[in-house]
């Protein structure tokens, strides 16, 4: 830990905002201070900075950081220069009601998957809700992690074919305190789980969707930093929605749930795939909050 005083962080703020292009926000840059000095946004932005002793310098208050502002320069000439994302940086991101620690490793948990837990909730009764729920693709463990927090009584397993993924998504329900109600699992899908087979009662899924051609394309955030194996979905981004569409059969119980996020656009097409398969009826696509078809929900034939 280091003292600097809140002139020197004020001008290292005005610095940061002066040399970040035009899409990056001055939040990003209170972001990352929050993260190093225990200050909130109103309060930096006051310039009102003190430390928990409030020792006062000529300077302003003294101000504890957690890092010299050397490696916080570097750090944010990584964001602005190497278009690393920020949560990357800070190592943490706020998703839904609880934070997550994220790495190069998995994808950035997204605003709009957060409604996922709230559709899947309110498709199940308290009897679903107390059956066995599959996150497939797990990633950080976003997913997994909400429903264990929403359900106490459900059995949850996440599962991803990455170990590095794997460690992260473990490491988060480590300090959410919920590890002992979610089995992890290394896999390909359902490859981990075949004594289930017939008896899930849920199955989410947040799968790669975009297609190859454009995951290139994508603002460089995602496509220079993000994992590849989390959002390329092959030629024309269903490779692994079909996978999901013509294998979850085996595994879900009668009247299960089979709840996916997709690209906007895409809600056709996944209908169609779910309609061919010949397994599934009540089959709904659910607008996001932004109102682009973006999830699409459907139940095993009884």
């Amino acid at each position: 830990m280091e003292l600097i005083t809140s002139k020197e962080l004020w001008e290292w703020r005005i610095w940061a905002i002066s040399i970040a292009t035009d899409d990056i926000s001055d939040r990003e840059v209170d972001w990352l201070l929050q993260s190093v000095a225990n200050v909130d946004r109103l309060t930096l932005r006051l310039e009102l900075l003190a430390d928990a002793k409030g020792t006062r310098t000529a300077n302003g208050r003294s101000i504890e950081i957690s890092m010299s502002l050397d490696r916080l320069t570097a750090l944010w000439l990584d964001r602005v220069q190497e278009r690393k994302p920020v949560q990357y940086l800070i190592g943490t991101t706020c998703w839904r009601d609880f934070e997550l620690v994220v790495s190069p490793a998995v994808l950035i948990p997204r605003p709009e998957t957060e409604s996922i837990i709230d559709i899947a909730l309110a498709a199940t009764d308290s009897i679903q809700q107390q059956g066995i729920w599959v996150d497939l693709g797990t990633g950080s463990g976003a997913i997994a992690i909400a429903i264990a927090r929403s359900l106490p009584a459900a059995q949850i397993y996440a599962v991803d074919s990455s170990s590095a993924a794997l460690e992260i998504a473990q490491m988060n329900a480590t300090r959410l305190d919920v590890l002992d109600r979610i089995n992890f699992s290394h896999g390909s899908w359902w490859s981990s789980l075949a004594h289930l087979q017939g008896k899930i009662t849920v199955m989410l899924s947040n799968p790669p969707y975009i297609p190859s051609q454009e995951v290139l394309l994508l603002q460089p955030e995602v496509a220079q930093h993000e994992p590849h194996l989390a959002l390329d979905g092959g030629l024309d981004g269903l490779d692994a929605i079909r996978v999901l569409v013509d294998t979850a059969p085996e595994y879900l119980q009668a009247g299960g749930i089979w709840l996916i996020e997709m690209m906007a656009g895409q809600g056709a097409a996944v209908v169609a795939l779910l309609e061919q398969q010949g397994s599934y009826d009540d089959i709904e696509i659910i607008n996001d909050l932004a109102g682009l078809d973006r999830f699409v929900l459907a139940r095993m034939c009884r």
